[in-house]
């Protein structure tokens, strides 16, 4: 599983706790840091452009983290076939997963800490789509979503 991860100033310290939490245990992970020798990158761009990475297929799920987690969920859904949410618990994670397909987990710096984040990474990373009786919501959401972004179909 190929895994990316980037964040706002105001997540800094955090992007760094798990990029190295998850090295440390071998995962395929790679910082976009999309705002290196940018000046004045806000989160939307950070944001939209690890989930164009996710869309596009070079990277299997996206952690995107901020100073709460909810501005990168919003624009990250702005990104056509991208589902994501905001997480600061173990079992959302599990369900974002397991019930709803999200590739893309986000989390606020201001929100957690970091011995909590990992644990959410570990859970949100060790879950699969469970399909079941959530596969016709998660297709319900891919239809609208195509009408959204393809109102002629």
């Amino acid at each position: 599983m190929k895994i990316c991860i980037d964040c706002d100033d105001a997540a800094v310290t955090l992007k760094k706790v798990i990029y190295e939490h998850l090295k440390s245990k071998g995962i395929d992970i790679t910082d976009l840091n999309y705002s290196e020798g940018k000046e004045n990158a806000l989160y939307p761009e950070i944001g939209f452009n690890l989930a164009k990475e996710v869309a596009a297929g070079k990277y299997d799920r996206g952690i995107s983290i901020c100073g709460t987690g909810l501005g990168m969920a919003m624009i990250a859904n702005k990104v056509e076939g991208v589902f994501a949410g905001t997480c600061h618990d173990v079992f959302s994670a599990e369900r974002l997963r397991k019930s709803n397909d999200a590739q893309i987990i986000t989390m606020g710096e201001r929100v957690i800490g970091p011995e909590l984040a990992k644990k959410i990474i570990d859970a949100w990373l060790g879950s699969e789509f469970e399909g079941g009786g959530s596969a016709p919501k998660v297709a319900q959401m891919r239809n609208l979503e195509r009408g959204s972004f393809h109102p002629e179909l």
